[in-house]
């Protein structure tokens, strides 16, 4: 009976690290970014050479914008999937819940990461702390979230449907 009960334990640690681990590890990813390493200042080369190696030169004036858009669109995807890894840890750890109470845990969990790392940034000379920022963050990861969401309720019904 005894060694029932501890194969249980170590199956259920086992499981929620296989849950949060990669919550942790996508955490650990947003915080080395948070650097001046990551700044637009830094970014702009690179990006840039990326960029017209790709779709041609490009002028300094509409460089700006697209620069801007690029890192825009980083934020929303890169919180979007980070979205999707918290909703995926929330599923496997409450296996009763239902979707919508998941998902929710899980745009608050980006929610507090993205204001940590925006106020980190704050005290950044090459970075700003935008709560502009932490809406965009939000933002990717509610969408992504809706599109798990409508894909699941298509294609396996099912699964969301859990007993709560």
């Amino acid at each position: 009976m005894h060694s029932e009960t501890v194969q249980k334990q170590t199956q259920t640690q086992t499981s929620l690290l296989n849950a949060w681990l990669p919550v942790l590890i996508g955490t650990a990813l947003i915080a080395s970014t948070s650097s001046s390493l990551f700044s637009a200042e830094h970014t702009n080369g690179p990006f840039r050479w990326l960029y017209e190696t790709f779709c041609g030169p490009v002028n300094d004036v509409r460089w700006h914008i697209i620069h801007f858009y690029m890192r825009k669109t980083g934020h929303f995807l890169g919180y979007g999937v980070f979205g999707l890894l918290w909703l995926r840890a929330w599923w496997l750890s409450l296996p009763h819940s239902r979707f919508v109470v998941d998902a929710l845990l899980a745009v608050l969990g980006c929610g507090l990461v993205a204001s940590s790392d925006e106020f980190h940034q704050s005290f950044l000379p090459s970075r700003t702390g935008s709560p502009w920022d932490v809406l965009l963050d939000c933002s990717g990861a509610i969408t992504l979230q809706l599109v798990v969401y409508i894909i699941l309720r298509i294609f396996r019904p099912k699964k969301l449907a859990r007993e709560a």
